[in-house]
């Protein structure tokens, strides 16, 4: 199944603040749009692009990278981008997409 990228930009257009894969502190969700989800962190900002994201859910549902958000890590590293490996978990856990 596809990442829904309408579902996406209802969930994070107005910004929201989500739960780590750890638990215990959480990720500032900005804002989403056709791009990508927007996060901050008290030091930095950045975009998870939609397309990284849309490629880490095909692999997921194709068995081909784990559904565990601990594990999910270094799998997105390797295959699919070396950036904001451990935001991508928070925010497709988040979705629904990872354990």
């Amino acid at each position: 199944m596809a990442l829904d990228w309408d579902f996406v930009v209802d969930r994070y257009a107005a910004g929201a603040r989500i739960p780590t894969v750890a638990g215990g502190k959480s990720l500032e969700v900005t804002g989403a749009d056709a791009t990508g989800v927007h996060i901050r962190h008290r030091l930095w900002r950045d975009t998870l692009a939609r397309e990284h994201l849309e490629r880490a859910v095909e692999l997921v549902e194709s068995d081909r990278m784990t559904r565990h958000a601990g594990l999910f890590v270094e799998e997105y590293r390797a295959l699919v981008v070396d950036a904001r490996a451990t935001s991508a978990a928070h925010v497709l856990k988040d979705l629904g997409v990872l354990e």
